[in-house]
């Protein structure tokens, strides 16, 4: 079986993400210290929250310079996924910086709240082994109301009004804006491209 960790920083959801991780046979462990993250064959870095907040949590526990200079697989998920990049709008924070770009604020309009809940399809899906199986289509549940910027680390996209990065790769750093673990049977099957990533 595969082994993984899930850092534990008091910003994530972490009991639904290793429920979901063991019910596809994984070995999981929670991880909140650099020596935690230094032994992970594989990362998971989850979050709910503010960015500012949750970079906050990463530094004063000294994980920040860990995770960025963790090699072996790493999926970042909701926020997660927004803490790969350099900066957040929310906040004003300063992020892991691992992905180019500026997290921004998603823009209400006619019959759109803010945040965005619910299930929306991924579209535009590039060829990665994450998301292999996925089809254009395939419907995800969110949770945000900020969204990472487009550009080449774009793996998928979602809607809500306009468009905007749904999964993202930048080198052996992978991220979902949507929660996998709530995701049903396409989430099971990311999750489980993800474990079957070499380390």
């Amino acid at each position: 079986m595969t082994g993984i960790a899930i850092l534990d920083y008091g910003a994530g959801n972490l009991a639904s993400v290793q429920f979901a991780f063991e019910r596809l046979g994984a070995r999981v462990r929670r991880v909140s210290d650099a020596a935690g993250i230094d032994a992970a064959e594989r990362l998971v870095l989850p979050g709910v929250g503010a960015a500012a907040w949750a970079m906050g949590r990463l530094d004063a526990l000294g994980l920040s310079d860990p995770i960025r200079a963790f090699s072996r697989p790493l999926i970042g998920l909701c926020l997660g996924q927004q803490l790969l990049f350099e900066t957040s709008a929310e906040g004003d924070a300063a992020m892991l910086g691992l992905i180019p770009g500026q997290v921004s604020a998603l823009t209400p309009g006619p019959g759109l709240t803010v945040p965005h809940m619910g299930w929306s399809a991924l579209s535009d899906l590039a060829d990665d082994p994450l998301t292999e199986g996925i089809e254009d289509g395939a419907y995800v549940y969110f949770v945000h109301g900020f969204a990472c910027p487009d550009g080449p680390a774009t793996l998928a996209r979602a809607r809500h009004g306009t468009p905007f990065p749904a999964m993202v790769r930048q080198g052996n750093r992978w991220g979902c804006q949507f929660h996998p673990e709530r995701s049903s049977t396409t989430g099971a099957r990311i999750l489980s491209n993800f474990l079957a990533i070499d380390a």
